[in-house]
């Protein structure tokens, strides 16, 4: 098969490939100094299990992807079952969920599992996270769960963001749908590279294009089936007022998501490599 460029592949910043349908590019955005974010360091996307084997041939041999950072919970993991860039050489898997879960499975990707063992009572309302604290019960819901994500889990979402910092080649963080989860790490990261506020929002809002095809898809999995079935769809789309407000919080509070990458211990250095790494 002749092999595809990386240009052939996109429609703007969006990724054409069988098996998803909410994967783009963090490249070719702007940033406040006048430059531009570069293409393919860095995408976002909905799950992988689908990936069709001309997927995989695009993203390892075209694309260069190098790691894959997994957003999902244990849970999720083990109920979806290996995803065929596990069968790569070179692609390295990386599992931090920014939930807090119960259960010794703490790196899912060191160990095989045999069979999916008995989940905690409760595990599915994970899949649309919506924890929270009791500080922000003011907030909108979808706010509130992405606070909940920094407040539970910024562990997870540090480790993210310096696998991106560290990485040789293309990298690719994604959750279920790769809107909430994936949104949160997407807007820190693009936060370091000098991306401004509005076009973060901007960024996030764009999964709202694809929601339709986005859903139906999730219906196919027994895994994600019950919870994008009992909510319409509207539930579903991501808002650009969820992403600003989660901005002006984070600059009320903490200067802003460098301030709260500061305070957590990820300070210049890192947020310098995290930068170059959408910088030419």
């Amino acid at each position: 098969m002749t092999s595809t460029s990386p240009d052939d592949l996109r429609t703007g910043r969006w990724l054409r490939l069988d098996g998803t349908t909410n994967t783009r590019d963090l490249g070719g955005l702007p940033t406040t100094d006048g430059g531009t974010t570069a293409f393919g360091r860095v995408l976002r996307s909905d799950n992988l299990q689908t990936l069709s084997d001309d997927d995989v041939r695009r993203l390892v041999e075209d694309l260069h992807l190098r790691d894959v950072i997994d957003l999902r919970t244990t849970a999720e993991v083990l109920l979806e079952g290996r995803g065929p860039l596990r069968a790569v050489e070179g692609v390295t898997h990386r599992h931090f969920s920014l939930l807090p879960e119960r259960g010794h499975h703490t790196d899912v990707f060191a160990v095989e599992e045999d069979e999916v063992p008995e989940l905690p009572t409760g595990w599915a309302e994970t899949l649309l996270p919506r924890q929270t604290t009791e500080a922000d019960e003011v907030e909108p819901p979808a706010v509130r769960s992405y606070l909940g994500y920094l407040h539970h889990r910024p562990e997870n979402v540090l480790a993210a963001l310096r696998t991106i910092a560290s990485g040789d080649g293309a990298a690719v963080v994604h959750c279920a749908a790769g809107k909430d989860r994936t949104g949160v790490v997407a807007m820190f990261t693009l936060a370091a590279a000098g991306v401004p506020d509005e076009e973060i929002v901007a960024d996030y809002a764009m999964t709202a294009d694809v929601i339709d095809a986005l859903v139906a898809k999730l219906r196919q999995s027994p895994t994600y089936a019950e919870d994008m079935t009992r909510r319409e769809v509207a539930v579903h789309t991501p808002r650009a007022e969820t992403m600003r407000r989660l901005l002006e919080i984070l600059g009320e509070r903490h200067g802003g998501p460098l301030g709260w990458l500061e305070e957590h211990g990820f300070g210049a250095g890192e947020q310098a490599a995290l930068r170059a790494r959408l910088r030419d």
